[in-house]
């Protein structure tokens, strides 16, 4: 659905536009399709690479670069922009779990796990399914998160526009 959103916005692929505007728009319009409900979303490395490659799909076809040509790297310097999706999600995440951190609700209940039922998962074999929470809890505790998330102040200076990006080092 992404896709067809992003092919039908020809205000994108024109050059009269300012690069700054158009970029806005993608993450405006393509991205909040494309990562709707994102905040809820357990995401396997799998996901992870297919995000990466749907983004750098937006800015290759945004600049008009054939995916056959040699073009890796220097697609993000161009636009002078970074990887960015799975930060969205992330911070998108942050602000929902911490808001359902400060509620005593059903939702918050279910989040922790303290709802009676489900499936016997003694007899499954291999990899632990991953939670909602194990984003959030491979940077800091389950205890921590939930005395952060109650002092909105702090939360936010944890997981708000101060959380930022992964950068990577990019080679040529």
């Amino acid at each position: 659905m992404a896709k067809a959103a992003f092919n039908k916005k020809r205000t994108l692929f024109t050059r009269t536009l300012d690069l700054e505007l158009r970029k806005k728009l993608v993450k405006c319009y393509v991205w909040s399709i494309a990562l709707y409900g994102a905040e809820t979303w357990t995401l396997r490395a799998v996901d992870q690479k297919h995000l990466e490659s749907f983004e750098m799909w937006c800015w290759r076809r945004m600049e008009k670069i054939s995916w056959t040509d040699y073009v890796r790297n220097e697609v993000l310097l161009r636009l002078k922009e970074q990887r960015n999706i799975l930060h969205e999600i992330r911070k998108w995440k942050a602000n929902w779990i911490g808001h359902i951190l400060r509620r005593y609700c059903l939702l918050q209940r279910v989040t922790e796990g303290q709802i009676q039922g489900g499936i016997d998962v003694t007899g499954r074999q291999g990899r632990r399914r991953r939670k909602l929470l194990d984003d959030l809890k491979e940077r800091r505790g389950y205890s921590h998160l939930k005395e952060e998330a109650l002092d909105r102040t702090m939360w936010r200076a944890c997981f708000g526009r101060g959380f930022g990006p992964v950068i990577r080092q990019t080679t040529k």
